[in-house]
């Protein structure tokens, strides 16, 4: 029976991760409690050992040897005691086994529910570590459930653990994008609460990170630091403006994150189902910085206000609706990329 115990230990650690040690702890507790169960008054004179080289596992309650018993619970006669101990005198303390087949069924009941809720503790708690650590970075996952009426998507995540259910809110899918079961895609992992029946997930698809973190998969020079994204502004669906830098001289930022015949940039632009992507040079001048966020229109200039972060941009009179965008979405973008206000005015009023 030990030996089976053990084995079906090994296999819980192979298969679900928990390590071994995690769950003896549990099984430890549990069986505590049991023989407490059903031995009233023996309270802290109960203990467990377990000898896992031996496959075994012995449990006993501490009793003291008296000539007149007053707590069967703790005490007991030296002719029963020597049954134990052939050398047992009044005044010693022996260890009596404790024998499983007569637990109580309430007592045993309640040490399977101590181990299985102890499982289930080890589960979310590995879940949560496993999770904790890929916070802000992005996960793969397979759509496994469709809710049309509150908009959101259950995605089966790939984890070690057997927990690897999230679920895409309907506040953080792009409005444009149509999912459907089966279907694969990226999330960004916004944040991983703990939660009393397990850890919660809060996933993403329109969080600007997501961008951030799809670039450093298809350009080398993101991921090792040579070119760095200062600003991500995005209106998810529709389209993105980035702005980007490099630490080498040598290597042009835009350049590196279009790629080849547009290859990288156009890998991002078909995992995030055709949203447009502007990819402008960063600036520590705010003039040049502004200019470039308007692209695609030109700018005549850029003149910086006294009145907190703001900027009057001259366009040519054929550029201005190019410069505001549809419904303003350019502009909008541009000022959020650059962190300033900026009021657009055609050439012909300037």
């Amino acid at each position: 029976m030990n030996a089976e115990f053990f084995a079906a230990l090994a296999l819980i650690e192979k298969e679900k991760g928990i390590p071994k040690e995690k769950m003896l702890e549990r099984i430890n507790q549990a069986l505590l409690a049991a023989i407490r169960k059903d031995n009233p008054g023996a309270e802290e004179n109960v203990f467990v050992d377990v000898d896992e080289s031996k496959n075994k596992i012995d449990m006993y309650i501490r009793k003291t040897v008296v000539e007149t018993i007053e707590n069967p619970a703790i005490e007991l006669l030296p002719e029963e005691a020597k049954r134990y101990s052939k050398r047992a005198q009044v005044g010693d303390v022996v260890n009596v086994p404790v024998d499983t087949k007569k637990f109580g069924r309430i007592a045993a009941q309640s040490a399977k529910g101590v181990i299985i809720q102890g499982i289930r503790e080890a589960e979310r708690s590995m879940v949560y570590e496993e999770f904790t650590s890929k916070e802000h970075e992005i996960l793969s996952g397979t759509v496994t459930h469709v809710d049309n009426v509150r908009g959101s998507v259950s995605l089966s995540i790939n984890s070690s653990a057997d927990y690897t259910e999230a679920v895409l809110l309907a506040g953080e899918r792009v409005p444009t994008e149509v999912l459907k079961e089966g279907d694969k895609i990226k999330v960004y992992v916004v944040e991983v609460r703990k939660m009393g029946n397990g850890p919660q997930i809060l996933i993403s698809r329109t969080h600007p990170g997501l961008v951030k973190r799809l670039f450093e998969l298809e350009v080398p020079e993101i991921y090792d630091g040579t070119v760095e994204i200062k600003s991500i502004a995005r209106e998810a669906g529709s389209r993105t403006k980035m702005a980007v830098s490099s630490n080498d001289p040598a290597v042009e930022p835009i350049g590196a994150c279009v790629g080849p015949k547009g290859g990288r940039v156009g890998a991002v632009v078909n995992e995030l189902r055709g949203e447009k992507i502007d990819i402008v040079k960063y600036s520590e001048n705010p003039a040049e910085y502004i200019a470039a966020a308007l692209a695609p229109s030109d700018v005549v200039s850029v003149t910086l206000l006294d009145e907190g972060k703001s900027c009057r941009v001259i366009v040519p009179d054929s550029q201005l609706s190019l410069a505001i965008g549809k419904e303003g979405q350019n502009v909008r973008l541009a000022a959020r990329l650059t962190g300033y206000k900026i009021d657009i005015k055609p050439e012909s009023e300037a």
